[in-house]
């Protein structure tokens, strides 16, 4: 892992192995490197990225965070949508831009020490929501001497709700 010039914000990542995308599916590229990311003796976490130049061939690298505390391989997230597409090995084809851990002191919901799994290895989320149903919220909606009561679905992203004129007394 190395900058590409001097200038570089970001550290190059490389497929250590040469894999053919032969589907459409999200797939792993093993890296060769291993965390923890320590960068002039300092721990460092990442923002996987991918570099522009492997776009214009139809590969897309997925985003993702590197955890400073992370062990294992670091593996690159890459898809097709254009099979088959051929990663050589060597090829560099993500780049790692650094992040301090600024979280660093502050508890931690797990305290046991991070594994070398990834991809959601660290647990569950704090929020979760029931995609299947929308928030909704008993409102009272007052004009003149004439009130109603409506069930009214939140988060529709409109900025005017319409009441049809049926509805009122």
């Amino acid at each position: 892992m190395q900058p590409a010039t001097t200038g570089s914000l970001g550290l190059d990542l490389a497929a250590a192995v040469t894999t053919t995308l032969m589907t459409s599916r999200p797939a792993k590229v093993p890296t060769g490197v291993y965390g923890p990311i320590k960068i002039n003796g300092q721990t460092y976490g990442g923002l996987l990225l991918g570099r522009s130049s492997v776009t214009i061939m139809g590969l897309f690298v997925l985003p993702g965070i590197i955890d400073a505390d992370y062990t294992g391989e670091l593996q690159i997230m890459v898809h097709t949508p254009f099979p088959p597409v051929t990663i050589e090995k060597g090829q560099r084809i993500a780049q790692l831009i650094p992040l301090p851990q600024v979280t660093k002191g502050m508890p931690a919901l797990d305290s046991h020490p991070r594994s070398q799994r990834g991809f959601g290895s660290s647990g569950l989320a704090l929020l979760t929501m029931d995609l299947h149903s929308r928030p909704k919220k008993k409102i009272k909606l007052t004009y003149g001497s004439d009130t109603i009561e409506l069930l009214g679905l939140l988060d529709t992203g409109a900025d005017t709700s319409i009441v049809s004129p049926e509805k009122w007394p």
